[in-house]
């Protein structure tokens, strides 16, 4: 199963991003209008500058409670774990472990084509299992 599939399977296609440049006050109301977790920072809306999430917001904001002042840029993560479509689906969920991921950017080269978070993976995997337990089912009970 590669990540491609997972995507596919996704209800949208659609990737939310922001601008660095962003006031963190408008990361949160994307956050939440869009009902998501993380947002990709792009400058473009093409390319992955960085990713940035509700933690990020929330650990700023214990060290410093004007942070909902200071721009996306300020508090984002710049080293992005990214994965392809082709990637296995294992290999991602190997790696969002190791690494105590939970979103991960998709990128084919090197243009932004989706997002996949660790709900989305365990959705996936869950279906999977569901399939393989009604067929094992229909199998013992042939007539």
């Amino acid at each position: 199963m590669k990540i491609g599939d997972v995507l596919g399977a996704k209800p949208s296609k659609d990737v939310v991003t922001i601008s660095p440049d962003a006031g963190v006050r408008d990361l949160v109301a994307t956050l939440a209008e869009h009902n998501v977790g993380a947002l990709i920072v792009s400058s473009d809306g093409s390319t992955v500058d960085g990713i940035v999430s509700e933690r990020d917001v929330v650990r700023h904001l214990h060290h410093d409670g004007t942070v909902v002042n200071n721009t996306v840029g300020a508090i984002m993560t710049s080293e992005v774990e990214t994965c392809g479509s082709d990637t296995l689906l294992d290999d991602l969920m190997k790696m969002m472990t190791d690494r105590r991921i939970r979103h991960v950017p998709v990128v084919d080269d090197g243009r932004l084509v989706g997002i996949v978070s660790i709900g989305d993976v365990v959705k996936h995997r869950i279906d999977q299992l569901q399939f393989e337990r009604d067929q094992l089912d229909s199998y013992v009970h042939q007539s």
